[in-house]
């Protein structure tokens, strides 16, 4: 006779199991067994085994249950000594995914960029006054105890440095039995900002704007407003009084600015109004420091963060308001593995968690514009300039009327312009949105052109570091004296102009002034910051740059920019060419005449009567955004109807053309979205990889997520070569 186990021994003794998302592209969480004695909650952040590999995940929402064979479970590890992601952060996660067709797991990674921040933070050694006095007074020693008598601990530089004394002083007070040693909770990175730090002197305008803004803070619960003013209008002093009053009511503040690693002018800005700066997020942070940031932003240590779009995802304890300054830069737009604009996501964010969002541009995005129009956004506008400024007089200057000189690329009338300006110890600014000497270089005997080996684009001359080099994968190599093709030497010949060029041509013209210039790709952070400071100072006459120049920077001496290609934008395909070359364009002349003196822009282009030029030299960008509403409308495009790019790429052209058309063959057939191509996407190579792309077409009501979600399961099965990217919402058509 056989007995079973089971009624031998009694039941096996049953395991809790708990779903886990692991920062991996995996559809769902997989489940984990909990060992007996561990605590976790849904939102626990906990380390588990996958494969060979320890991983950090998230205890996940859905039903937990009990297994009655532990062996077939892994078990958690451990349980990170931090807060959980609440409820409405795992729901936003959630959203994200589901909106932009992204693994949820790959969405959680963004919130869990820190690891090292899971843990708390080491204890710091202090010391605190015992009471007993040394035996010898001295002058110093006393300006130490009379800090320490409150009973207030202190670390021994801390004190030292209060106290306007060397760390000796402390050192010898210690060992006399003055102090004992104790451990304390590591300080917080930045102060707490005070609201009422320094009042606000708001004008009129402002003032309004400002009341109508603290309505909704103070109403509590979701709106969006947004701040539409000229350039130089105060639209940061209005926004800091909604700060100032969520900091009152014990809330949490996150500042998204499409630049931030750039921005040490806000930053000062924040200061003054503050008494503390806030907390920065970005990549070019030391990664100690985002750590301390994310673990403090988790545990409400930190107030107020101002971020680049990752900062987003960071885990606020008491999230109450995100302010989407320059709400209409494409550098909100994230292009790899999650793509999401942060814009469109913030709002998501503030409607989960119930709070206000407030969005701000001198140049809003149209969908922003519609929104207001359609009465789901509240719109504050400011018209005038604070203390009264003027902006910049506006004139074109018609390239086919005035003309440079051979080999030039500025006409007589800018060149004049920018001379008055330097004799008046003022400043000018060159514009031009493209980076490196010259954007081609040819060879004059054969015509051989210099393209990259590895993508469907140029190489970009950078006669500063004697490269050529591609702007899309990198690759670079030395600027060649000889044509590989032919062999001829000293005939190469660069083609069209760069901001070096332009610094070129600028100094052949006035050698005497001094000439800085600005891009992003010559040298980092830190020497932009140190340049920008500089040109705030008056330390250079001229300055050349791309569109770093044109994000929010504030130089009192800039009375003259000149826009070198006002057509550069418009000579493509995009659906928002338009309205990206008046932003842009709007931007860069706005840093002229900010402190009130005389300014003026002066747009080189060879396109004077296209309407966006026009709209910017008549200053009615009414006109401009309800022509370019009109043209959506009539297209069904954003955010009439939706758009969604679907980029295919392979090792072979022909493998990515086969698969991008057996998906759209696979495509579900649903009335009011249609497919267009596929088609070579306009940079048809990348990294070596060869792109097709569909563009998905569909009704603003459309349940687009259902129709690609169909339609990848119904297409072909992926190979390893191959790759599917699905875009929605996309800001780039390249």
């Amino acid at each position: 006779m056989t007995t079973d186990s089971h009624d031998m021994f009694g039941p096996l003794p049953t395991v809790r199991t708990v779903p886990v998302l692991v920062p991996m592209p995996a559809a769902t969480p997989y489940s984990y067994a909990v060992p007996a004695g561990m605590a976790v909650e849904p939102g626990s952040i906990v380390q588990v085994p996958l494969g060979p590999r320890k991983v950090v995940g998230v205890v996940w929402d859905g039903a937990e249950g009990n297994a009655v064979d532990a062996k077939k479970l892994r078990p958690i590890e451990k349980v990170f000594d931090c807060p959980p992601l609440s409820a409405e952060m795992r729901g936003f996660i959630e959203w994200v995914s589901a909106y932009t067709l992204s693994p949820p797991g790959l969405v959680a990674r963004m919130a869990l960029r820190a690891p090292a921040a899971f843990d708390p933070e080491p204890m710091v050694e202090g010391l605190r006054f015992t009471g007993s006095e040394p035996e010898r007074m001295t002058p110093a020693r006393r300006k130490v105890l009379e800090l320490a008598g409150d009973g207030m601990s202190w670390t021994r530089i801390g004190l030292a440095h209060a106290a306007g004394v060397s760390s000796s002083v402390v050192d010898g007070l210690t060992a006399q039995g003055a102090f004992e040693p104790i451990f304390l909770a590591p300080p917080p990175l930045v102060a707490k900002p005070d609201p009422d730090f320094v009042p606000p002197s708001l004008e009129g305008p402002q003032n309004d704007a400002a009341r109508a803004i603290l309505a909704d803070i103070r109403a509590g619960g979701f709106s969006v407003a947004l701040i539409d003013g000229v350039t130089g209008s105060g639209k940061t002093e209005v926004y800091f009084e909604a700060i100032a009053e969520t900091l009152r009511q014990g809330r949490q503040v996150l500042i998204l600015l499409p630049e931030i690693s750039l921005t040490a002018d806000f930053l000062e800005r924040f200061q003054d109004r503050f008494g503390a700066k806030p907390g920065e997020w970005h990549s070019d942070l030391a990664t100690r420091t985002r750590e301390k940031v994310w673990r403090q932003a988790a545990t409400g240590d930190i107030r107020v963060v101002a971020g680049a779009r990752s900062a987003l995802f960071l885990p606020f304890e008491n999230l109450g308001l995100i302010i989407v300054d320059e709400e209409h830069d494409p550098a909100y737009k994230q292009e790899d593995r999650v793509y999401y604009n942060a814009r469109d996501m913030a709002v998501v964010r503030a409607r989960i968690a119930g709070f206000p969002i407030v969005l701000v541009s001198a140049t809003p995005s149209v969908e922003s514009q519609v929104n207001c129009q359609a009465g789901r956004y509240k719109k504050v506008h400011l018209a005038t300039r604070f203390a009264g400024a003027a902006m910049p007089d506006l004139h074109l200057i018609d390239m086919r009327r005035h003309t440079p000189e051979r080999g030039g690329f500025l006409s007589p009338v800018l060149l004049r312009a920018v001379g008055k300006t330097v004799e008046r110890g003022e400043q000018a600014l060159l514009f031009l949105n493209r980076r490196g000497y010259a954007p081609l270089t040819l060879c004059r005997v054969c015509g051989h052109r210099f393209q990259c080996p590895q993508c469907s684009s140029w190489l970009v001359e950078h006669r500063f570091r004697n490269q050529i080099q591609c702007h899309q994968c990198g690759y670079a190599e030395p600027t060649p004296n000889a044509c590989p093709e032919c062999g001829t030497l000293d005939h190469l010949v660069a083609c069209g102009p760069g901001v070096e060029r332009i610094a070129e041509e600028v100094e052949k013209h006035f050698p005497d002034a001094r000439t800085l210039v600005l891009s992003s790709d010559m040298g980092g952070v830190k020497r932009l910051r140190l340049e920008l400071d500089a040109i705030a100072r008056g330390e250079a006459d001229i300055v050349i740059g791309t569109q770093l120049v044109a994000k929010g920077h504030n130089f009192p001496l800039m009375t003259l920019v000149g826009i070198v290609d006002a057509d550069i934008g418009l000579a493509n395909g995009d659906p928002r060419a338009a309205e990206r070359t008046f932003q842009l364009l709007s931007q860069v002349t706005g840093r002229a005449g900010r402190t009130g003196r005389k300014s003026h822009g002066l747009l080189q282009t060879f396109q004077p009567q296209h309407p966006v030029m026009l709209a910017l030299v008549s200053g009615d960008a009414d006109a401009f955004y309800e022509r370019e509403i009109t043209e959506r409308e009539r297209a069904a495009l954003p955010p009439f109807g939706r758009l969604v790019s679907v980029i295919v790429s392979a090792d072979t052209r022909a493998e990515a053309e086969t698969h991008a058309r057996q998906m759209r063959h696979a495509a579900p057939t649903l009335d009011g979205i249609a497919i267009l191509g596929p088609a070579e996407a306009p940079l048809a190579l990348i990294r070596g990889r060869h792109r097709f792309r569909l563009l998905v077409h569909g009704r603003r009501n459309s349940d687009m997520q259902a129709f690609l979600k169909d339609m990848l399961q119904a297409g072909p099965k992926q190979r390893r070569s191959i790759h599917v990217q699905v875009d929605v919402d996309p800001q780039s058509f390249l």
